[in-house]
């Protein structure tokens, strides 16, 4: 009773505890962001939606208020209108609302992310970005639209992804490439953000200057005859101003406890977003002052809601029996019956992470691991959720994974994020070490299982090589020993029910792919066998080769004999360490792909077999399979399966498709249709600002316990954490709770450092719009075609829509209707193309803007055309180097240092290596792995030529080029593009 009474008095704690960050403060209101000012209003956006105040920060008032998400609003000259960037219609496009309220109008239409920077000086256009004619996503481009609506005009500058206007409308600041720096304080790579001035008249171009060191100015403004920026050259943002007259540079604000972000200019004045304040700068008299904004609203977001979909469900725990399956589900363990009942939720935990259920071998239980605490521990509670669920604190490096019970129920084995196996007593909480991998399994885990008499684990470990070996651990000894030898890539290890034998499967080709970092593995296939070990000496081989005699009985005969004796007898594994290597065996069944073996009674082994993907990083679709030993029978059950768990009975299997779950009976036949579970279903109550906490909390834990310098950089991580949890009281929407850990990770000073995702209200669906491949220009009031890209419409990846056969617009035609519907200049051409990607849409095309001449022609748009400017630019960049060496020069363009470049380098290389030199262009390049393929190739030595009696002489390597080679570089090639140029120099290549 006492017991109970303290987790009551917890939980109505832990309620007030929740209550209390609800508190957000509506006189004056934090984590504001992108605002803007005229000469009566300010403009900002919070809780993703756009608010209006007045320049005092009273009258706070709503200005939009869809689902989705409304951001950086800019004012017109004149203020009386609002450019905006909304997601209204499942889409990221540009809009226009008047500053008094009303009715968005959309202006732009095309699929791609087309971002609102500002207006012209006239206030008759909006300026605004856009990748959507761009060869590479690594650039935006600088574009207007007529406010009333229209055709889009692009500007002639290169690439840009922020920009606006001098009063006169006869400069352009603009930073070339986005920000690099928003998770990466004090960046000074390649991609640093620089300010550049365009002359409209004349096109030149003027860089405002940096220090030798480097810095990052960004949020480019003009007042008056001067540019203002924020930039990071002192070490935290603050603003500055550059004077074009006399080109000197003024440090302006000297924070140094918060930056200044999100800077924006108007009416003579900066306002800008510091420590989740508003505040304005005034040039003239060079203060700054804050505003105190209160927001009044009702903050849908922070309410407890219900949630469900299956996208939530991972780390399925089958029942003993197969009646049941436990999931983890959205930070709940929620268990799923088979065919009747309901979902049980036995955790109810909205402030913590509930993970890894695993059901106890009675079936009473299920143990997982919940960070309730502020750190990871063991639960092991009522499978019921009834009663008080018992805690035992871990030992490990802070997160834990994939606990299982040994089958007397006594232990628990795990593995924490030092790939470290341990062995918990259940009895007495006390944590036994096992061993460590060597290697950090960046592309596995420790694999580990229980033998039927508990009194040995077979795990696996790396060597420094990435090969996996299988081990037995000697519960009662605590020794651990090796299955084997290190010459193969060993995986899944199973015991047979019966103790005598020990299952796994391995590879002897998966050298090659071992090395996960190297491009070279990325042809490479290694396929693997499946073996048996028979553990103890005088125990026949389970795979003998049998012979029919007379006297014998049958093989069902011996079966339920050994069914009886399992039943009279508990079973003893029996290792024999001696000769044990001599005791493995290769179960007759042909090199495939094998993963997931498990055995469900003795000589009954199923697994997943693939015969491989595209590529190492893909296994292909996998089907469950069972092979007899008894019967020396292979039989495939179910197609595309991803994964399968048997019940310890081995009566019931569950199996993962996609995002659909079942329970079946173990049999000949399956049908995972027949018990469907219903996890779509399933629905657990929220608390998004009890989730948020745990969030932010887990994100910082992750860091600490995974972050490669444990001294974190320098930084004091505790100190951080107490630093950026002050703005979690005024997190309104999951979009705030971001910014606020990008705030802190940013502390870290490195790449590579990413986060994605997150719950929202706002994640509205995505409308596909339809495109044709094909640029346009304007002419006798129509569109007409003034590219239409090719591509290889046998690659579905590089269909041409209008390339294809029966279609054949070709570049002049004139794009005269769509569906039937005549299309004319000024209107949105693209705006025609709503919902059209992937359907059967009418045009009509023709040679002539009267339509004489013109016909019909069905097409299929495309979501996408970046890959058919990538490779049209590809292609011309190609030609132009053909032509202009006659033939001499190969040139090879590769976009990453992963599957694409791989695929890229693989295409262009080879037909050319006949030529007497090579231009190696990496511009762009998205990095990936370590791009030793392309240098090990560039390389290659000239050893021999083989004459031969007809034809020109054979050279090994036949593949390589001896003469001169180039690297072409920019600054926006990242990671494993930045280290490709420098072992290029470094090997002087």
């Amino acid at each position: 009773m006492e017991a109970q009474m303290k987790r009551i008095l917890a939980a109505v704690a832990a309620a007030f505890c929740c209550m209390s960050t609800y508190a957000v403060n509506i006189n004056d209101t934090r984590l504001l962001t992108d605002p803007a000012v005229s000469n009566d209003h300010i403009a900002f956006a919070y809780a993703n939606d756009l608010w209006v105040a007045n320049l005092d920060g009273t009258n706070v008032r709503r200005l939009t208020s869809h689902p989705g998400v409304e951001s950086g609003p800019r004012f017109s000259p004149d203020g009386s209108t609002i450019a905006f960037t909304g997601r209204y219609d499942g889409n990221v496009d540009v809009y226009v609302v008047p500053t008094a309220g009303g009715v968005p109008k959309r202006l732009t239409f095309h699929p791609l992310p087309d971002i609102a920077l500002g207006f012209a000086p006239d206030g008759q256009s909006v300026l605004f970005s856009s990748p959507r004619e761009v060869y590479t996503r690594r650039y935006t481009q600088l574009f207007t639209v007529p406010v009333t609506g229209g055709a889009v005009t692009k500007l002639p500058i290169p690439n840009a992804a922020k920009a606006t206007y001098s009063a006169d409308g006869k400069k352009i600041v603009y930073q070339p490439i986005g920000d690099a720096f928003n998770e990466w304080k004090r960046y000074r790579g390649g991609q640093v953000a620089r300010l550049l001035i365009f002359d409209t008249a004349t096109n030149a171009v003027e860089q405002i200057p940096q220090p030798a060191t480097r810095c990052n100015d960004t949020d480019p403004m003009w007042i008056g005859d001067k540019v203002y920026f924020r930039s990071d050259r002192s070490g935290e943002f603050n603003l500055y101003s550059y004077d074009p007259a006399t080109k000197q540079v003024e440090q302006l604000t000297r924070y140094g406890d918060w930056p200044v972000v999100k800077a924006t200019a108007g009416a003579g004045r900066i306002i800008f977003e510091r420590g989740g304040y508003l505040s304005f700068f005034d040039p003239a008299t060079r203060k700054d002052s804050r505003l105190k904004i209160g927001v009044s609203a009702d903050l849908v977001e922070m309410r407890p809601r219900w949630a469900k979909g299956a996208k939530y469900a991972r780390h399925a725990s089958l029942s003993p029996s197969g009646a049941r399956a436990a999931f983890e589900y959205r930070g709940e363990i929620v268990t799923v019956p088979m065919e009747k009942g309901d979902d049980r939720d036995i955790t109810q935990s909205p402030s913590a992470n509930d993970r890894w259920p695993a059901w106890s071998p009675d079936g009473k239980s299920i143990a997982y691991f919940t960070d309730e605490s502020g750190e990871y521990l063991l639960r092991i509670a009522a499978q019921d959720g009834k009663g008080t669920p018992r805690e035992i604190k871990l030992d490990g490096a802070g997160f834990y994974f994939d606990p299982q019970w040994s089958p007397d129920g006594t232990k628990i084995s795990y593995f924490d994020n030092s790939s470290t196996l341990y062995v918990l007593d259940v009895a007495t909480s006390a944590s036994t070490k096992i061993a460590s991998n060597p290697m950090y399994p960046v592309t596995s885990s420790m694999e580990h299982t229980w033998s039927p008499d508990s009194k040995w684990i077979a795990y696996t470990r790396n060597t420094p090589q990435y090969m996996d070996t299988v081990q037995l651990y000697s519960v009662e000894q605590k020794k651990s020993f090796t299955v084997g030898d290190e010459m193969a890539d060993a995986s899944d290890p199973v015991f047979d029910p019966n103790g005598k034998y020990l299952y796994f499967v391995a590879s002897t080709n998966a050298g090659p792919t071992s090395d996960w970092f190297s491009m070279w593995n990325n042809s490479a296939r290694s396929t693997n066998s499946m073996y048996v070990v028979v553990l103890a000496k005088g125990i026949p081989s389970p795979i003998a080769k049998e012979s029919d005699e007379e006297g014998k009985k049958s093989d069902e005969a011996k079966t339920d004999e050994k069914k009886s004796d399992e039943k009279k007898e508990p079973v003893k594994v029996t290792v024999d360490l001696d000769g044990l290597s001599q005791r493995i065996q290769a179960i007759p069944l042909p090199e495939a792909v094998y993963t997931d073996l498990q055995v469900a009674k003795t000589g009954e082994l199923y697994y997943l077999k693939s015969t491989g993907g595209q590529d190492r990083f893909e296994r292909g679709d996998t089907s469950l399979t069972h092979y007899s030993l008894t019967k020396r029978k292979e039989d495939s059950l179910v197609e595309k399966v991803d994964g399968f768990e048997l019940s310890r009975d081995g009566k019931r299997v569950l199996m993962k498709m996609k995002d659909s779950f079942s329970i079946s009976d173990v049999g000949e036949k399956i049908d995972p249709a027949k018990h469907k579970l219903s996890i779509e279903n399933i629905e657990v109550k929220i608390d998004p600002v009890a989730e948020w906490r745990q969030i932010f909390d887990e994100a910082w834990r992750i860091n600490r316990d995974y972050f490669y310098d444990p001294h974190m950089h320098g930084n004091d991580w505790k100190a951080v954490k107490a630093k950026y949890e002050v703005f979690l009281p005024d997190v309104a929407v999951r979009q705030d709770l971001t910014r606020v850990m990008e705030w802190m990770f940013s502390e870290l000073s490195v790449g590579h450092h990413r986060m994605s995702g997150g719950d929202s209200l706002a994640n509205t669906d995505t409308i596909p719009g339809g495109l044709l491949g094909a640029d346009y220009k304007v002419e006798n009031s129509r569109y007409r075609f003034a590219k239409v890209y090719g591509g290889l419409n046998w690659n579905p990846e590089l269909r041409a829509p209008l390339t294809e056969p029966g279609v054949d617009v070709k570049t002049g035609e004139y794009l005269l209707a769509v569906e039937g519907k005549d299309l004319k200049y000024p209107e949105n051409p693209y705006s025609r193309f709503e919902r059209t990607a992937g359907r059967i849409t009418e045009i009509t095309v023709g040679p002539n803007p009267d339509g004489n001449g013109s016909r019909s022609v069905k097409v299929v748009p495309i979501e996408d055309e970046s890959a058919l400017r990538n490779r049209d630019w590809v292609e011309k960049n190609l030609r132009y180097v053909t032509d202009k060496t006659q033939g001499r020069v190969a040139y090879v363009y590769v976009p990453n240092t992963s599957t694409l470049g791989h695929q890229y380098f693989t295409r262009y290389f080879f037909p050319q290596a006949n030529r007497q030199a090579i231009i190696v262009d990496e511009r762009h390049n998205g990095g990936g792995q370590v791009a030793d393929y392309y240098i090990d190739i560039l390389r290659r030595p000239f050893i021999s030529y083989w004459a031969m009696r007809y034809g020109g002489d054979l050279k090994t390597p036949m593949a390589s080029i001896q003469g001169p080679k180039v690297m072409l570089i920019d600054e926006t090639a990242g990671s494993g593009g930045d280290l490709l140029p420098w072992m290029f120099r470094k090997l002087k290549i």
